[in-house]
């Protein structure tokens, strides 16, 4: 399996949560994790990681090479979003998303109405 990571915000705390609730109660075993840390460091990242659900019989290693990849690839970004994250205070998330590149894209094209 080929997987992706991207950075994609901040969001408060509460409502990362609530979200996360939502996601497990309506999980269809779809191949995307949202990941949440309080730093916007490499090692904050690599260890939300062992989070994701062993279910998802995702290959570790190389989801865990992947966000390697994006931090080494992405200093720009990376410098961007700990800019916005301390820019919004201590009751705030930085939200990556880690998923299978076949599920995302799937997702994608289901949203855009493409089967």
């Amino acid at each position: 399996m080929k997987y992706t990571f991207d950075i994609l915000g901040v969001s408060p705390i509460l409502y990362f949560f609530n979200q996360q609730q939502e996601i497990i109660n309506t999980d269809s075993g779809v191949g995307v994790e949202y990941l949440g840390t309080q730093k916007c460091t490499l090692d904050a990242f690599l260890e939300s990681v062992e989070s994701v659900s062993p279910a998802k019989e995702w290959d570790r290693d190389n989801v865990v090479e992947t966000v390697i990849q994006f931090w080494l690839n992405n200093e720009d970004k990376i410098d961007y979003w700990k800019t916005r994250l301390d820019d919004a205070g201590n009751n705030n998330l930085l939200v990556a998303r880690v998923a299978d590149m076949d599920a995302l894209r799937s997702t994608f094209e289901s949203i855009l109405g493409e089967s």
